[in-house]
């Protein structure tokens, strides 16, 4: 099982193939996610600090574009699936933002 290391935060196990954002949420962390998932906020967003966390698909890339995210390292957590080791920071908490986490704002 891939091993995900937060800032801050400690490690944790993840079975292979699961959604990161969905692997931080599950453990504890507040990562934010207001379009559920969908590409489209960019709230979800994560520093790789170490490890392969795949290739970008075509709507990463193109919200990614439209946000004006040009760093190679800052992906969306919702649009990585867990195959490796990876460390992250997260960009944005919820609790940071004023959100309950988990929550999307229509909720």
């Amino acid at each position: 099982m891939p091993s995900i290391e937060v800032e801050g935060k400690g490690s944790f196990q993840v079975e292979e193939g699961k959604k990161l954002v969905l692997a931080l949420e599950d453990n504890g962390v507040d990562i934010m996610h207001r379009c559920g998932g969908n590409a489209r906020c960019t709230t979800c967003r994560v520093e790789i600090l170490a490890g392969d966390p795949g290739p970008m698909g075509e709507a990463e890339a193109a919200i990614r574009e439209t946000k004006g995210i040009t760093e190679s390292n800052i992906r969306l957590s919702c649009q990585i699936r867990v195959r490796s080791d990876l460390s992250v920071k997260p960009v944005m908490t919820a609790s940071e933002s004023g959100m309950e986490p988990g929550k999307r704002p229509e909720d």
